[in-house]
Formats: structure tokens, C-alpha cells, sequence
């Protein structure tokens, strides 16, 4: 009996697979401007995530029409709208891998770095996103100084640096409130070398001249409160590199709890 029961197993499996074929996976071809159409509606209506499935599929029915072109955009702009960040990267860099001469390109790089601009996070976490939005924002210039969105390209990496400088200042705090002064240089002065253009520079200065007081490196010390002096006139920063420097007090303030000189360095 055994051996009867095989072969009717089989019938039974091969059914099975039979009745597994349903209208919904047979292919149907539909015009490429009745796709595009329902995609761009849907997209208009705040739809993105039918948007993006729908331009899909018209590269996928229609690959060398006219249209393909555009839907791999609209594709990636619809994911970047829904918040498929990563997605909609694959798709930007798929587009200027094969659309290269596009007049859209450029808009490509763009979206590209807003995607990762989009999910920056505090400088207390990894900046990998930080760094990958500079990089994109930087291909927008270099590649297209004259386009629409270099304006907001150039604002967006100053942003950007001025975040990565400010990483660099939360780690350097962080080792000066354990007293690990050399390790704290290396990171101000990478702000100071890396990052002048930013916002953390004069802090930067500033916790230099005192880590170098701390350390005993007197003349570094005041070599430092003289560039924050020159740079950075008649600021606090400079009165109190100036005050380290000349006398080891940060003018009224003593070593405390908050830091060798008193100011509160912050968590990391």
C-alpha cells in the first residue's frame, strides 16, 4: 500500500502547485502614461508610498520609453518623502549611475544629501550621516557650482561641519574631565584645523590654552590665547585663555568640581 499511496502524493503536490499560479502573478501590461499618471496623482495627494511602487513599475513595463527616466527619479524622490532613506539612496545613486548627462542629475546629488541630513543625529551619537551628507552636499558643488541647489547645498555643509566640529568638542570635554589633556588636544586641534570656519573654533582655543596650562606647557598656552586674542578680539573666550594663560586662573574662577578651572565641560 505504501508504494500506492507515491504516486498519488505526487498528483496531489503537483496540484498543488497548479492551483499556486493566480491571475495576480500573470503579467499585465499597461500603458506607460496610465502609470506614470496614477503614480504623479498619488504623489500629489501625499501618497508616497503608492507613489513609489507605481514609478517602479513604469521603468519595469516600459524601460526604454521616455518616461523610465523620469519615474527612477520620481521613484526616489517618492521613497525619500515616505522616509525609506536608505532605499531612496539606492535608488539616487542607480539613477546617476545610469543617467549620468541627465539635466536632473544634480538634483539627485542633492536629494541624495538630504537623505542623510534628514537623520542626523545629536553629537553625543555616531556621525557617519553627518559625514555622508558633507560628502554628498560637496559633490552638489563641486560637480554643479552653478546649479539652483547650491545655494542650500553650501548652508547645509556649513551646518554640517559645524556639527562634526561640535562631536569633536564632546569627545575632547570628555576626556578633559577625566584629565586626559594630550588626548583632549588632538581633538580641539582637529576642530581648529579642520573645522575653522565654525562656530566651536573659539572654544576650541579656549580649552587648548587650558588643557596646555594644566599640562604645564606655559608658552603653548599663551601661543594659543594669543591666536584666540588675534581672531577673536575682546571676546570672553579670549579674556579667559588670556587670564590662564598669564596668571593659571580663568580670571575669578579656581579648580572645582565642573572642570580643572572651574567651567562645567559638560557630559559626552
Amino acid at each position: 500500500m505504501p508504494r500506492l499511496r507515491f504516486p498519488a502524493l505526487v498528483l496531489i503536490a503537483v496540484a498543488l502547485v497548479g492551483c499556486g499560479s493566480t491571475d495576480e502573478d500573470t503579467y499585465v501590461e499597461r500603458p506607460v502614461e496610465e502609470i506614470y499618471n496614477e503614480a504623479y496623482d498619488a504623489a500629489l495627494t501625499g501618497d508616497f508610498k503608492k507613489a513609489a511602487p507605481l514609478f517602479d513599475e513604469v521603468e519595469r513595463q516600459h524601460p526604454y520609453s521616455v518616461w523610465a527616466t523620469q519615474a527612477q527619479l520620481m521613484a526616489a524622490y517618492s521613497l525619500y518623502q515616505a522616509n525609506n532613506y536608505t532605499e531612496a539612496v539606492n535608488a539616487l545613486d542607480r539613477f546617476i549611475q545610469l543617467n549620468p548627462s541627465n539635466p536632473n542629475v544634480d538634483y539627485a546629488y542633492y536629494l541624495k544629501g538630504l537623505c542623510y541630513y534628514e537623520q542626523i543625529v545629536d553629537v553625543g551619537r555616531d556621525q557617519k550621516l553627518t559625514r555622508s551628507s558633507l560628502e554628498s552636499f560637496e559633490e552638489v558643488i563641486k560637480r554643479f557650482p552653478t546649479s539652483k541647489y547650491a545655494r542650500d547645498a553650501r548652508l547645509k555643509i556649513d551646518l554640517t561641519r559645524n556639527h562634526l566640529a561640535g562631536k569633536e568638542m564632546s569627545i575632547g570635554r570628555w576626556y578633559m574631565n577625566r584629565g586626559q589633556y594630550l588626548a583632549a588636544i588632538n581633538r580641539f586641534q582637529r576642530v581648529v584645523e579642520q573645522y575653522d570656519t565654525t562656530e566651536q573654533v573659539p572654544e576650541a582655543l579656549l580649552r587648548l590654552t587650558e588643557s596646555y596650562v594644566a599640562l604645564g606647557l606655559k608658552d603653548e598656552a599663551k601661543r594659543t590665547a594669543s591666536v584666540l586674542g588675534y581672531n577673536y578680539p575682546g571676546t570672553e573666550w579670549y579674556e579667559d585663555a588670556y587670564a590662564l594663560a598669564t596668571t593659571g586662573e580663568a580670571r575669578s574662577q579656581t579648580k572645582g568640581d565642573d572642570g580643572w578651572f572651574g567651567w562645567d565641560l559638560g557630559p559626552f
